[in-house]
C-alpha cells in the first residue's frame, strides 16, 4: 500500500493546537498536502460538514467496514467510533500528495504496525489547566465528556513524550514558534523523500 509520498501523521489532545497547525501548513504549501478525512459515528457539531470535517457514518456500517479490513487505524472515544479507511489514504497517495493523518494515540500504535512507513509528529500542549481552558471554550464539551478528554489527554502526553514513539515533537506554547518548528521538521523530512526519487510539490 505505502506508493507515494510517506504520510505525515500529526497526534496530539483534543485541544491542543494540532488544528491551527495544519490550517497555517496548507496555507503556506496549498498544493503539497491531502488532508484524510477520518470516519465517526459522532454526530456532527455545528458548521461540520460529511465529507469535509468527517465522514459521518453509522455504527453498524462502520463495525461491518472494520470487520471487512478496510481501515488502517481505528479508536473507541466517549462511546463514538473513529478511524482513517486505507480508501483515503490511497487517494492522497494517487495524487502525489502528502497524505496528512490527524490521530489519537491507539491509531498510532496501529498505523506503526502497517507498511505505510509514516512521518509521526507529536503535539504537546503546553499544561493540562491550559488545555481545560482551551475545550471550556469551545462550548461542545459537557462536564462528563470534558472530564473523559483531561483523563485520555493525560495518558496521550505520557505516551506521546515517551522516547522512541515519535519522530518529532513539537511544544505547541506559542503558537507562531510551534508552527515554525513544526513547519521546518516537516519540509526537511519531504526534501529528503526528493531526494530518495520521490516526487512531491513544495509549493
Amino acid at each position: 500500500m505505502s506508493q507515494g509520498p510517506r504520510p505525515l501523521v500529526l497526534c496530539g489532545p483534543s485541544g491542543s493546537g494540532k488544528s491551527t497547525l495544519l490550517k497555517l501548513l496548507f496555507a503556506e504549501f496549498p498544493n503539497t498536502f491531502g488532508f484524510s478525512v477520518s470516519h465517526t459515528t459522532r454526530s456532527p457539531r455545528a458548521g461540520e460538514q460529511d465529507g469535509v470535517h468527517y465522514y459521518f457514518v453509522d455504527r453498524a456500517g462502520m463495525e461491518e467496514a472494520i470487520a471487512s479490513d478496510e481501515f488502517i487505524e481505528t479508536a473507541e472515544f466517549t462511546g463514538n467510533l473513529y478511524g482513517t479507511s486505507k480508501a483515503a489514504v490511497r487517494e492522497i497517495q494517487k495524487q502525489g500528495r502528502v497524505c496528512i493523518l490527524d490521530i489519537e494515540q491507539k491509531g498510532v500504535e496501529q498505523i506503526r504496525k502497517t507498511d505505510l512507513n509514516p512521518i509521526l509528529i507529536f503535539n504537546n500542549p503546553p499544561t493540562i489547566n491550559e488545555l481545560e481552558r482551551r475545550l471550556r471554550l469551545r462550548g461542545s464539551e459537557t462536564e462528563e465528556t470534558l472530564r473523559k478528554r483531561l483523563s485520555a489527554a493525560e495518558v496521550e502526553i505520557s505516551y506521546g513524550l515517551t522516547p522512541g514513539n515519535f519522530h518529532k515533537i513539537i511544544n505547541n506554547v506559542d503558537i507562531e514558534v510551534a508552527y515554525r518548528e513544526f513547519r521546518d521538521f516537516v519540509v526537511q523530512e519531504l526534501k529528503q523523500q526528493e531526494n530518495e526519487g520521490i516526487s512531491i510539490s513544495l509549493n
